[in-house]
């Protein structure tokens, strides 16, 4: 599976709230929505899934669950996202579909080694700068921070920038190395950015993420 360079991760202060915005986004023309939702039970997350799953198949948007292998798996998402102190990729490997793809977050050079010694599809490295969306933030990375990890990486497995990005960043974030970005708040403010989003990245279905960084 080619990996859009655009994610919505969804926001919201219920699951309600969720989904409406995961509607919205897709409306707008997201190619990649991510379900993360926080402190509610597996049970009721499974619940919001299927619905979601049933927004994100109307508009063919792509489908990942954060944290949840096991509900990824049941509502047939398009694969699971892993933050750091989740499952580890290998062990939600085994109980995945084999078309269903695995994404990690890292921090570090060293984490996003481990993460592609585990074969994950797409890595996300984050904070780019610090948001409130999420707690225990890694230490900022910034655009130096980007170009440290990239260049010594020399990774096929695309990097996808997340943390408090905006659309002026994205000119220079992909001129790090970076493939793609993640975006929850600025998106979140306003759908309508995620044509502008899409626009600056140069992101369509055509455009298969084979290219290189001249």
């Amino acid at each position: 599976m080619i990996i859009p360079k655009l994610h919505y991760i969804s926001q919201g202060c219920s699951p309600k709230e969720h989904l409406e915005n995961i509607q919205k986004a897709c409306t707008s023309g997201a190619e990649l929505v991510q379900l993360r939702i926080k402190d509610i039970s597996e049970k009721k997350i499974l619940k919001i899934a299927i619905q979601v799953r049933e927004i994100t198949a109307h508009f063919q948007t792509r489908l990942i669950i954060n944290d949840y292998f096991k509900i990824a798996k049941e509502v047939k998402a398009d694969g699971v996202h892993l933050g750091k102190t989740d499952s580890c990729p290998t062990m939600a490997r085994k109980h995945l579909y084999t078309w269903q793809i695995i994404g990690g977050t890292a921090n570090t050079l060293q984490e996003c080694e481990t993460l592609i010694s585990k074969d994950v599809d797409y890595i996300s490295l984050a904070p780019f700068r610090s948001t409130a969306t999420k707690d225990n933030l890694g230490t900022v990375l910034g655009l130096n921070g980007y170009v440290a990890i990239t260049e010594a990486l020399n990774t096929e497995t695309p990097i996808i920038g997340c943390g408090g990005i905006s659309t002026e960043d994205v000119k220079s974030i992909l001129e790090t190395g970076v493939s793609g970005i993640a975006v929850s708040g600025a998106i979140t403010r306003n759908f309508n950015t995620i044509r502008t989003f899409n626009l600056l990245l140069n992101a369509s279905i055509t455009d298969e993420q084979h290219y290189t960084f001249g």
